[in-house]
């Protein structure tokens, strides 16, 4: 016997209410595994991450209408520290060591060095191992664009004796956005080998609350969906605020021009390969196009004419002794232990390289 059209009703409610009952559970598991609170506390955890972002951006960075943001001149805090042309503070150095043509590095975060003091980043060590000014121009977020940019400009203002350029293979993806961590910036096209600069000057960054889209305000209150859709990475902007302006994989073709600039400074550079925890984990897809990113980065620079470091086997072989996390932070930069055997290597290959008349005072790592 066919069932009735109620009989069908009822069952579909039935199945509905089954469905959001089980959904909710797991709701409920995702938030009581993650932090008690949340059971009772339901904010929108996207438009919750990008406010953070946006308050941290706000407070120690600058608009900048080339560079999109940088450092904010003369920023103060318990770790980090900005002198008046937004450069990292280090310590102090002695008259002479002072008056010399310094050593400049520039590249994102792990430059900068995000979770440690200012006398504790690898430009730091760097300084003292060299006993001669190093400059650290590092800024948080930057894509290989920004750096390129900020160091062309950084050269011309402070005419540095050698220059360092760092970068993590993330910083290629970066290359492809309008808007990265919320903040507009500069992007380049590439077309018959030719970079043109684009979102020059740099439009004004919008509030986080007004860039959500539908389905950020619908399911961004939801744990469970914030959990599935982090471990997925999908899609690219969950939760950060980003603008794709190119297709994936423009940022790694713009590799060699980026790397033609670079050396069109006629300035001894270095190019470091840093890398990220996830570099050494699980996922072999992500390991597998990082280590594309990055050889193909290291492999225009050396085209051009720079030196090159592949900070890889050096950070393995350390951490096989010590063990990787202690050369990592919570978030992923390095520690005060990574950062002295990062620029402990960078000392050595000046040394190695003859770019410098200064003997290196190595710091055991």
């Amino acid at each position: 016997m066919m069932p009735t059209g109620r009989e069908n009703i009822g069952r579909l409610v039935l199945l509905s209410g089954s469905v959001l009952l089980t959904l909710l559970c797991l709701e409920l598991g995702c938030r009581l595994g993650r932090a008690p609170g949340l059971l009772i506390w339901w904010p929108n955890l996207v438009l919750q991450q990008r406010t953070g972002t946006d308050e941290f951006y706000k407070s120690a960075m600058a608009y900048d209408p080339v560079l999109g943001f940088f450092p904010r001149p003369n920023y103060a805090s318990p770790r980090i520290n900005y002198d008046a042309r937004g450069l990292r503070v280090a310590s102090s150095l002695s008259a002479s060591a002072s008056s010399e043509a310094p050593v400049l590095a520039t590249g994102d975060s792990y430059v900068h060095g995000n979770e440690v003091g200012d006398a504790e980043t690898w430009p730091a060590y760097l300084q003292t191992m060299l006993g001669r000014r190093v400059i650290n121009g590092g800024v948080t977020g930057y894509g290989l664009d920004q750096t390129v940019l900020r160091t062309e400009r950084l050269t011309a203002e402070l005419r540095p004796v050698v220059v360092v350029v760092s970068f993590i293979a993330d910083d290629l993806n970066r290359n492809e956005r309008s808007r990265a961590w919320g903040l507009e910036k500069p992007y380049f096209s590439l077309s018959g080998g030719y970079l043109t600069l684009h979102n020059v000057p740099a439009p004004p960054s919008p509030d986080p609350s007004a860039a959500l889209s539908f389905w950020e305000r619908a399911f961004g209150w939801s744990v469970l969906v914030d959990t599935i859709l982090t471990r997925l990475h999908w899609p690219e902007t969950w939760p950060a605020d980003s603008v794709r302006a190119l297709p994936r994989g423009a940022g790694e073709r713009m590799a060699c021009p980026l790397m033609q600039r670079l050396a069109a400074l006629s300035i001894p550079t270095l190019v470091v390969a840093q890398y990220e925890p996830a570099d050494w984990g699980d996922d072999n897809d992500l390991k597998a196009g990082h280590r594309r990113q990055t050889d193909t980065v290291i492999r225009c620079a050396a085209e051009a004419g720079l030196a090159v470091l592949d900070t890889f086997d050096i950070l393995s072989l350390h951490g096989g002794q010590t063990g990787l996390p202690a050369l990592f932070e919570r978030e992923g930069h390095l520690t005060p232990e990574g950062n002295r055997l990062t620029a402990h290597a960078i000392g050595e290959q000046f040394i190695r390289r003859g770019m410098l008349p200064t003997v290196v005072r190595p710091v055991a790592p």
